[in-house]
């Protein structure tokens, strides 16, 4: 290799005016790496054409175009990336009609930015021309899609028809998309189905008014249903919030009730503590005799059980003789009789100790409660929920993933 492919246009050499590389030795750098398979070409836009395949219908507002524009008329960072003319018909030889014979190449990335050096007058733009992106349809569109998946602005509507467009390249084959944008089967028949939806649902969608997961649950209304009209699915879609709002609502209580401080005052004190037993009384102390004459018991009363008084009875006090010391609890009326009066009542009611607090539960915790394992967590919630309520919840996943 000359010392000047080596070195490139630096020092003395860049001062050295260079053909360009022949076929042949373009072909031999590449094989030895000295070249990548692509070099940036400034290639005028007149001989670029836009490609019909390509899902995405926004490009920003007007101004924002112009400011794009002008910050390409002071230094592109990032080229644009196109194909030859024969490699895309090769493709699709029905769009020849399509693709102007002025043109070269097919663009397959940059369009927002070619619009925009358009729009500002901008003639010629960097770009890098890959073949080898146009092996196949699916390959062809699966890169359309991963460019236009990374943008901000790349809408709801737009990636349906894009995979549309993929679908169709994989010749229906739901799977192979499923296996290229990195989901599953499900994902891919829900995102299509928005597209059978009436335009002015689509229209909101696109402009992000309606919410995705309310959209695929008025695809599936409609599939079911094709005399429903557009109020009807709006009408539909203030249901299903109402139904959310309820919810969300309910689940709310729910943490509420299992939080800790949702405990009553009165049962989160602690249980108070029974005072001692007040003083025994036994049943031969209870008669008149015993009022007067102090410590003296008859012999009969003496052989008697002995009955024990809880401390919370509330029976009348009596004065003590001098220097008694025990003391006695006498009821209100006595036995008429004199005989020892057996107490029987009912028992008071003891207070209930306050249960144990249930801690607060973490969002993990709540997880890890339906199950060990995501099968066991999975059959809890299917269990739980009615087939709605459970498809709305696998929407609602299918959104944070």
């Amino acid at each position: 290799m000359k010392a000047a492919d080596r070195l490139g246009t630096g020092g003395a050499f860049g001062a050295i005016s260079r053909t360009p590389r022949s076929e042949r030795g373009r072909a031999k750098a590449q094989a030895e790496g000295s070249i990548p398979d692509y070099e940036i070409q400034r290639i005028p836009l007149a001989r670029v054409a836009l490609c019909p395949m390509n899902p995405r219908r926004y490009y920003g507002t007007e101004e924002q175009r112009e400011a794009l524009g002008q910050s390409l008329a002071k230094k592109q960072t990032t080229a644009c990336v196109a194909v030859t003319r024969a490699a895309y018909l090769a493709l699709w030889p029905s769009h020849v009609r399509l693709i102007s014979e002025e043109a070269e190449f097919v663009l397959l990335n940059g369009e927002r930015r070619c619009r925009s050096a358009a729009q500002v007058g901008l003639e010629v733009l960097d770009f890098v021309v890959r073949d080898d992106l146009a092996t196949s349809p699916a390959d062809f569109m699966d890169y359309l899609m991963a460019e236009n998946e990374d943008r901000e602005d790349f809408n709801i509507i737009e990636r349906a028809m894009g995979l549309e467009q993929l679908l169709k390249a994989c010749d229906g084959n739901a799977a192979e998309v499923a296996r290229r944008r990195g989901r599953d089967r499900s994902w891919v028949g829900n995102q299509i189905l928005l597209l059978t939806l009436p335009s002015a649902i689509q229209d909101r969608l696109a402009s992000g008014e309606m919410a995705e997961r309310y959209g695929r649950r008025l695809a599936r209304a409609y599939k079911d249903d094709k005399s429903l009209t557009t109020d009807d699915l709006l009408a539909l879609e203030e249901r299903l919030k109402e139904e959310e709002r309820a919810k969300r609502i309910a689940s709310r209580d729910a943490l509420k009730m299992l939080s800790a401080d949702n405990i009553p005052a009165a049962l989160a004190q602690p249980a108070v503590a029974e005072p001692p037993q007040a003083s025994v009384l036994s049943a031969d102390n209870t008669g008149p005799a015993s009022a007067s004459t102090g410590r003296e018991a008859p012999a009969a009363a003496a052989a008697s059980e002995r009955k024990v008084l809880s401390a919370d009875n509330t029976r009348q006090p009596v004065a003590l003789p001098d220097g008694q010391t025990d003391a006695l609890v006498v009821p209100a009326k006595q036995n008429p009789a004199g005989s020892p009066v057996d107490f029987q009542q009912a028992p008071l009611p003891r207070q209930t100790p306050a249960p144990d607090p249930v801690p607060s539960l973490t969002a993990y915790q709540l997880v890890r409660a339906l199950g060990e394992t995501v099968e066991e967590q999975a059959a809890t919630l299917r269990a739980g929920l009615d087939t709605d309520g459970f498809r709305a919840l696998l929407e609602a996943l299918h959104s944070h993933a």
